[in-house]
């Protein structure tokens, strides 16, 4: 080494951000390796770069004894005031072994040292950038799509779209711009590894930040979302403001901001609920679009009983329990749905029931 190596590694410090220090440490480590390797010895020996010069000294590392038993790792009292009048007992004395032929191993070492700190300090700053993209929305760029995951080109590294995080039903070609969800950024022996998801509730999320200026400047806030990705997503949403109407901001003029979402998604239907504090009001919302007579909740067991016209009772109940499930998962309350002829023939008051205009009626014709 010399001091072109030097200037060398002050502009991989400059250009990698990588500095020299550690670069120096490493190339230490790895040729007290590579000495051992090379001459086969059992000594216990430390490697010395001069940050200036770059020259490269071997030292064996010996601690003063009153009787030598190894030669390679003792040296005694006698022999050690002959380098040094001041050593004493218990002392690491060291001694220059440097090879004549080492410069070449030094050379060699340095080269693979220094090519593998700066992949690992590539890695680390792509991982820099991307770890602080976990839930978040990204748009990518089909690179392969395989039958158990599809790799999608991020910009700077690429990202693992599973099979199971894949819309049901969807399918990609390569070169489909796409917008995914970033789950995790994992560090690996090979670089960052970035599992994303097209199924997460996040993705809905984001998608309405996105499109709804009210989301972004804080005057309408999401509080949960339910979602069955492919078929069907509930989200609740409220307002900061009593004039801006929370379910409208989130829909916009003509459906346009709702439809670039269900759009994205793959013709998903979207329910936009608003959120209540009243339990009872959240739960009967959640359930839309069916009628509720009556919501009775269980503050201790978080649970909710909610009465439904006769005819509504398929709707709130969904196609195999989507609604209700949906619901459900919306409002963290456990829900049970009856019928208003259930409820009256399990004892049930007809008084207590919330009937509508339209709901009084139906039950006339």
């Amino acid at each position: 080494m010399n001091a072109e190596f030097i200037e060398a590694l002050q502009e991989i410090e400059k250009d990698k951000g990588i500095s020299k220090d550690i670069i120096f440490d490493a190339l230490e480590a790895a040729l007290i390796s590579g000495y051992k390797k090379n001459f086969g010895s059992s000594q216990n020996v430390e490697v010395l770069i001069d940050r200036v010069t770059g020259e490269v000294r071997v030292f064996a590392k010996k601690e003063v004894s009153e009787e030598v038993y190894d030669d390679l790792l003792e040296i005694s009292l006698e022999e050690a005031k002959e380098i040094d009048p001041s050593f004493e007992l218990g002392d690491i004395v060291q001694i220059e072994i440097t090879p004549r032929n080492f410069g070449r191993i030094a050379a060699q070492t340095s080269k693979q040292v220094v090519t593998q700190k700066i992949k690992e300090a590539e890695r680390e700053i792509i991982y820099g950038e991307y770890i602080d993209r976990e839930n978040e929305i990204l748009t990518g760029i089909v690179q392969r799509a395989g039958s158990a995951s599809t790799l999608i080109d991020l910009g700077k590294l690429e990202g693992s779209l599973s099979v199971t995080e894949q819309i049901p039903g969807e399918s990609f070609q390569q070169g489909d711009r796409i917008k995914v969800f970033v789950v995790e950024v994992k560090k690996t022996s090979k670089g960052p590894q970035i599992l994303l998801s097209r199924t997460h509730p996040g993705l809905v999320k984001r998608l309405f930040e996105l499109e709804v200026p009210e989301i972004q400047d804080g005057t309408v806030e999401i509080f949960s979302i339910s979602r069955e990705a492919g078929s069907r997503t509930k989200i609740a949403v409220y307002s900061n403001d009593p004039e801006v109407d929370p379910v409208g901001a989130c829909v916009g003029f003509k459906g346009n901001r709702v439809r670039a979402i269900v759009d994205e998604l793959n013709g998903e239907k979207i329910d936009i609920i608003v959120w209540d504090k009243d339990p009872a009001v959240f739960i009967e919302n959640s359930l839309s679009p069916s009628k509720v007579l009556k919501v009775s909740v269980n503050e201790d067991q978080k649970s909710a009983l909610v009465v439904v016209p006769d005819y509504q009772l398929s709707l709130a109940i969904g196609k195999e329990g989507q609604n209700a499930r949906l619901a459900a998962k919306l409002t963290g309350w456990k829900i049970d749905i009856k019928s208003e002829t259930q409820y009256i023939g399990e004892g049930g008051s007809k008084d207590e029931l919330n009937y509508s205009k339209s709901d009084e009626m139906d039950s006339i014709l």
